[in-house]
């Protein structure tokens, strides 16, 4: 198995960052604008590209959440989505991994600059007001 970690401190409350990873609005201001919630699972869509279906397995305020992605690329399907957000100084630190992966293949790779990507525009969405969601995210290759 293999994951993707990342790590970014924001300069805002851990409620304000805990709030940006668990509303379906806010989702859609710095990951993909085709956000929805249906009962416990979030729904991501990314254009013609496809997307992705996460339930909620936990959402607790004091700074975890998990998804499990239930469809979506063969890929993801089974991994674990995390968070852990820890209020330090006028920083939370958002440790972040998407963890189970069968094997790091080149889709992961470009996966987990992806992430990236969207962990800063998170950060811009807390720290500014102004995310760049897809499809108004940086491109990064010819997969979107």
């Amino acid at each position: 198995m293999a994951d993707i970690v990342h790590r970014i401190g924001v300069i805002a409350p851990l409620d304000d960052v805990y709030r940006a990873i668990t509303t379906t609005d806010d989702l859609a201001a710095w990951w993909t604008r085709d956000t929805k919630s249906q009962d416990d699972t979030l729904l991501f869509r990314f254009g013609d590209v496809g997307g992705f279906d996460m339930q909620v397995k936990e959402a607790d305020p004091a700074g975890r959440v998990r998804w499990l992605v239930t469809d979506g690329p063969e890929e993801w399907i089974g991994t674990d989505v995390n968070w852990r957000l820890e209020q330090r100084d006028q920083y939370t630190i958002v440790l972040f991994s998407h963890e189970g992966w069968r094997e790091p293949v080149e889709f992961m790779y470009h996966c987990s600059t992806k992430w990236a990507v969207f962990l800063l525009s998170l950060k811009e969405l807390v720290e500014t007001g102004q995310g760049r969601p897809a499809p108004d995210d940086l491109q990064i290759s010819d997969w979107h």
